[in-house]
């Protein structure tokens, strides 16, 4: 079966990486690639424009992302956009029945519960997660047994990213933080940074760290610190291929899924 894709984002930094990828991969077709409204390049053919030669695709922009959709058919939408980009995306692709693969990050709670709403409401199937990468998922996964073993160790995370991601803290590192939390037998708060005379460490606080600057595609060390010891975990990303991959994993993975909401733990079999 050949899964046919939409791509929104066609030309970001992730967009423009899944549509040179899916271009390798024969079970898969791209049949619509979408960009910002009144996007200069429009109606020019997509391969053209990321340098990769003629697919037959052109670019088409998000204010006619009904109309695209209804014509091309695609049976996964893959969004990696803006907040308010992506819950106008679901709102269009859901009722027409399209599966989604959503990698955009930085929602706020409303934004999220929209999502998700709207993707039950019409009974599709979703892939939603902060971070594709099958490395940084096994990170998560060592994560769980080290927040069971070190809980009682004070717990700090530090996160790096190139000098334009606009969101902080990454959603990775929220997402670090959160597996932690649901497997420490203890009760903490997570703050964002520290200034200023705060005094001692406080045991009941996992503190976030956001560096930006340069180039770095994406950073995430998780230190658990005790007396007399310290064990750091570290997943480093040097290129964004990485999530790519991953995001095509997950494609594939909820091409032909009936409804439900899905993440990277489920696409690559690491759930309990």
């Amino acid at each position: 079966m050949v899964v046919k894709v939409a791509v929104t984002g066609a030309l970001g930094r992730m967009g423009s990486g899944i549509i040179k990828t899916i271009q390798e991969h024969p079970d898969l077709k791209l049949v619509a690639a979408v960009e910002a409204p009144n996007h200069k390049r429009r109606g020019e053919d997509v391969g053209k424009v990321l340098g990769i030669g003629e697919i037959g695709v052109v670019l088409e922009t998000a204010d006619r992302l009904e109309e695209v959709l209804k014509e091309s058919k695609p049976d996964v939408l893959v969004d990696f956009t803006t907040p308010e980009a992506t819950v106008k995306t679901v709102k269009i692709a859901a009722p027409l029945g399209i599966n989604l693969v959503i990698g955009t990050t930085g929602f706020t709670s409303e934004q999220k519960k929209e999502i998700e709403g709207t993707i039950m409401k019409h009974g599709v199937a979703a892939v939603i997660s902060q971070n594709y990468a099958v490395g940084v998922n096994i990170f998560f996964k060592v994560l769980e047994f080290l927040a069971k073993k070190l809980g009682d160790y004070d717990i700090e995370i530090v996160e790096m990213h190139h000098r334009y991601k606009r969101d902080a803290p990454s959603g990775t590192a929220l997402r670090a933080a959160e597996v932690i939390i649901d497997n420490l037998d203890r009760d903490v708060n997570l703050i964002y940074g520290r200034v200023g005379i705060l005094g001692e460490r406080k045991k009941d606080e996992i503190c976030i760290h956001a560096i930006r600057g340069g180039d770095v595609v994406g950073e995430h060390t998780v230190i658990f610190a005790g007396d007399g010891e310290r064990l750091e975990v570290t997943h480093r990303a040097s290129s964004r291929q990485a999530f790519v991959n991953g995001a095509i994993i997950a494609v594939k993975f909820i091409a032909g899924k009936r409804e439900g909401i899905y993440d990277t733990f489920d696409v690559l079999g690491l759930r309990d």
